[in-house]
């Protein structure tokens, strides 16, 4: 009945939809497997893409050649670029989309991918054969071959959906969980534990008092994610969201709850996201704030039906609604379904290779909160660096590990695979040490050569970045030919209350000069304007950020190439630490376990600290 698949994929969330679509863009023959062929890349908790850090995962997943920033600008309603008052490398994009249509858009990808099939069944087990695996066994009795495959079965694996004193077994609010995956491979050696995770009560938005909140409308200017075109979204056109809060009378209703919160009776065991905690937990942790923002969100163009983002909870239903009615502007609020928390099993990612591969089963990769990540965003870079390592496993080509100074992706899998997490990860840029290199302005020119040589980002993305880095460097030869006289600016800095020059100056230094932009010095000086504007607003702003920031670009360029000298000083794979005694017992333990490729490596696994990296080191110079 089936072929034999190169690949199999399990799961059809944002890193099963990633994975399947790189593998089999890159040529492999990909079989995706899901539960529901209805719910493919579906936003199972907010209707979002992007906001900090994310934003810039979002658009190194599109550099590459992924699907999600197509996706997101194909269904977004709103558009915000986050931290603008910040410098380039806090800006990050954000998108509301259409829940519904983000999953048809989706769904219309993938079908539209060459080399992919479908299946819509429940994933029991694996096949392992020689300790490889070779193939998946199904609910339906089937047994499928593959030459290599990949779970990304997100909260389903022995899911626990908790509502107040209620429980029962789910992976998603009406949908089965999984069991049978867990059980095989606790029997095949490998270490799981348990997670948690939770959503808010969705509203109908006619019941609400928008009067009462805070408007929150999307950008006039709007740029969107893929670097393949602008986004069908007109300005004039966004939905809006709404701003609101909390106060002291809603916590004390929920209070009223939290001797049947299952958090605070303890019949939740998973640690839930530190810095995406349910209501009830914000209340207890900071018990000193006398409010909480919350965030109205509209989940589509034709649905009535509205997010409360912020409003986390497994309280009891009837807890949720009362507290909810305190709310300004939630007066006369109606529940279309409640809040819940969910638990379930995942596996420290330590017991992975940088590939994604598990050390212990060859060809079989893990992505996603399987890994023990949170987010959307997180989990579809996973699922794509998955599907491009599977692909390139099987073809005997050298995996593609991003480095921590090359993408946020290469950021995250390094925290994931050397430091290990026990609690639900989410990136944020603080967990970049390069982030003024690893901008989301800059994620094509950074990683689409890159992708393109290894078969994923298309000859069309690759001809776009040449484009772009050609305009760039016309642009900024600009910035240095041209200038402007004292009788030309002086007029405008004045305005601006910056001082006037005296002589005449290149453009380029007066683009030093704080709060002094391109698109200003364009609107005063025409010869530049006749020169820059033929030439793209993404080149033209790229080019600016070259300029402003080149003295920060290259101290961090002058750090990244400091450290991989470390980073690319191999450990020999057999090299025994338990021989090397200057080093602590735990320092020898977690080495032993994690079994670093690099000195780069081992200098980040917890625990590790630096007279510990300097003595492998003259270990191994010996």
């Amino acid at each position: 009945m089936f072929l034999t698949y190169d690949i199999i994929v399990v799961g059809a969330g944002h890193a099963g939809c990633e994975a399947a679509a790189a593998a089999a863009q890159m040529g492999s023959r990909v079989l995706l497997l899901t539960m529901n062929m209805q719910t493919m890349g579906q936003m199972s908790c907010n209707p979002a893409m992007g906001g900090i850090a994310k934003g810039q995962i979002v658009r190194e997943i599109d550099a590459m050649g992924g699907y999600s920033g197509i996706v997101t600008d194909r269904s977004m309603i709103q558009f915000r670029m986050l931290n603008r008052s910040k410098g380039p490398a806090m800006w990050s994009p954000r998108a509301q989309s259409d829940r519904m249509l983000f999953s048809q858009e989706w769904r219309s990808c993938l079908e539209q991918t060459k080399g992919l099939d479908f299946y819509q069944d429940v994933v029991v087990g694996l096949l392992i054969r020689k300790g490889s695996c070779t193939g998946v066994i199904t609910a339906m009795g089937h047994q499928i071959e593959s030459k290599a495959v990949i779970l990304t079965n997100g909260t389903f694996l022995n899911g626990i959906i908790h509502v107040g004193e209620k429980q029962y077994a789910g992976g998603r609010m009406a949908e089965r969980a999984s069991s049978g995956i867990t059980e095989q491979l606790i029997s095949l050696g490998f270490e799981s534990d348990r997670l948690k995770t939770g959503t808010p009560p969705r509203i109908d938005g006619r019941s609400l008092n928008y009067s009462r909140m805070e408007e929150q409308p999307g950008d006039s200017e709007i740029s969107g994610f893929s670097y393949l075109g602008k986004p069908r979204l007109q300005s004039a056109d966004q939905r809006s969201c709404w701003i609101t809060y909390t106060d002291p009378s809603v916590h004390d209703t929920l209070k009223e709850g939290f001797d049947q919160s299952p958090m605070f009776s303890g019949r939740i065991d998973g640690i839930g996201p530190r810095y995406c905690p349910s209501i009830e937990d914000k209340i207890n942790r900071f018990s000193d704030r006398d409010r909480h923002q919350l965030f109205v969100e509209p989940e589509g163009w034709n649905t009535i039906e509205i997010y409360v983002n912020g409003f986390s909870t497994s309280l009891p239903e009837a807890i949720q609604i009362k507290a909810l009615r305190k709310v300004p502007g939630f007066e006369q609020c109606r529940i279309f379904r409640p809040g819940y928390a969910i638990e379930y099993d995942y596996f420290p990612p330590t017991q992975l290779d940088y590939n994604l591969e598990t050390k212990r089963i060859r060809r079989l990769f893990f992505a996603g909160q399987i890994n023990g990540t949170t987010g959307y965003e997180e989990a579809a870079c996973q699922g794509m660096m998955a599907g491009i390592n599977a692909h390139l496993h099987l073809q005997d080509q050298p995996p593609l590990i991003l480095k921590r100074s090359e993408a946020y992706i290469g950021v995250l899998i390094d925290d994931l695979v050397s430091k290990g997490t026990r609690e639900p990860y989410r990136m944020f840029t603080s967990r970049a040490e390069f982030r003024t290199l690893l901008r989301q302005d800059n994620a094509d020119l950074r990683l689409t050569r890159l992708s393109h040589n290894i078969g994923l980002a298309s000859a069309e993305r690759l001809e776009r970045v040449q484009q772009k880095e050609k305009e760039v460097k016309q642009i900024r030869q600009s910035l240095k030919e041209i200038s402007a006289t004292p009788d030309d600016i002086n007029g405008f800095l004045t305005c601006r209350n910056a001082p006037p020059i005296i002589q005449r100056q290149k453009i380029h230094q007066l683009l030093l000069r704080p709060g002094i932009g391109l698109k200003d010095l364009t609107q005063c000086l025409p010869k530049l304007r006749e020169q820059i504007t033929t030439h793209s607003p993404e080149a033209i702003e790229q080019a600016e950020i070259q300029v402003k920031y080149e003295v920060y670009i290259e101290k961090e360029q002058e750090l990244v190439k400091r450290m991989s000298d470390m980073e690319d000083l191999a450990i020999p794979v057999q090299f025994d630490y338990h021989k090397v005694q200057a080093i602590s017992a735990e320092a020898r333990e977690k080495l032993g376990k994690a079994r670093p490729k690099t000195l780069g490596q081992a200098s980040r696994i917890s625990g590790i600290n630096p007279s510990d990296v300097q003595i492998l080191l003259v270990y191994m110079g010996r």
